[in-house]
């Protein structure tokens, strides 16, 4: 079931931070949203990226994946310029590669492939059987029922305007410093309407496929992203995309930690819709690691 959401200004923001300047046929530069961050999210320059690739390659191809590595924090104060190189147009795949640069350094780079749309085989991994978004406490509630307990930066996270909302199925990892299996499934959807255009609908399932990922790898050590202690970043990430992505009603994000070591968490992901379709699978791994102390 789709829905009509109401506008959002967060979701304006989101839709404007997407829409790259083009300075050449193909160079771009792109904005970050002042939020008091202090680097760029990493969503973001997926998402970014992706457009610029995607403003490179012929009409009726669309992305089916995307494999990128984070190099350096990106700096939310000054603008992030994407240099696409045409690897290939072959009879039906594209290939493109994306540089983001700052202050006159690559800080990510990414190899996106673009495909005809064409029938084949079919199969996929069935959803799992969780509660409905509907059943489970929406941000509001949230805020209200925990957050006025909650460490001030904490709070600050949860009470930033965003794009997009998350309703984790289950909330132990929150409250709870106990070591839990390293697995969630969370409910996200936009907070305003996305244009029933299929590279942006792409672009922004991009974005959001950063969320929550991290912390999921931290489960299995009673701690979490919010932990101020340790130092957590995105390094790589990996996208495909299985099926036309439609982000105008809640998604089911999927996800589990295979693996944690040398200071690395490894976290797998599927994204559904609410009907069951698997639209996408993600793959990260992240920095997870102490902090220096003196």
């Amino acid at each position: 079931m789709s829905r009509q959401p109401a506008k959002n200004p967060a979701m304006d923001v989101l839709l404007e931070t997407l829409d790259l300047e083009r300075l050449e046929s193909r160079l771009f530069r792109g904005k970050s949203p002042q939020v008091g961050w202090q680097r760029v999210f990493g969503g973001q320059v997926i998402g970014q990226a992706l457009v610029a690739a995607t403003r490179t390659v012929e009409a009726g191809r669309f992305v089916h994946s995307l494999h990128a590595y984070f190099v350096r924090p990106g700096d939310p104060a000054v603008p992030i310029i994407y240099d696409v190189e045409n690897i290939r147009d072959g009879g039906s795949f594209a290939t493109r590669r994306v540089i983001a640069i700052q202050h006159g350094k690559p800080i990510y780079f990414m190899t996106a492939s673009f495909q005809d749309d064409e029938d084949g085989l079919e199969h996929q991994a069935p959803m799992p059987d969780v509660p409905q978004p509907e059943d489970l406490l929406g941000e509001a509630d949230l805020k209200q029922r925990f957050m006025t307990e909650a460490p001030e930066h904490i709070r600050a996270y949860w009470q930033r305007p965003r794009p997009i909302e998350l309703r984790p199925v289950s909330l132990d990892h929150y409250f709870s410093r106990e070591k839990l299996e390293p697995r969630q499934n969370i409910w996200v959807r936009t907070t305003g309407p996305v244009p029933a255009e299929r590279h942006l609908q792409a672009a922004v399932l991009a974005y959001l496929s950063d969320m929550t990922l991290l912390d999921t790898s931290l489960f299995a050590h009673g701690t979490s992203v919010l932990d101020r202690s340790l130092q957590v970043a995105s390094l790589d990430h990996a996208m495909w995309f299985h099926r036309p992505p439609n982000v105008d009603d809640w998604l089911l994000y999927s996800q589990d930690s295979p693996s944690a070591s040398g200071g690395r968490g490894m976290t797998r992901g599927a994204i559904f819709t609410r009907s069951g379709t698997l639209i996408a699978s993600v793959a990260q791994e992240g920095l997870i690691r102490k902090k220096a102390t003196d």
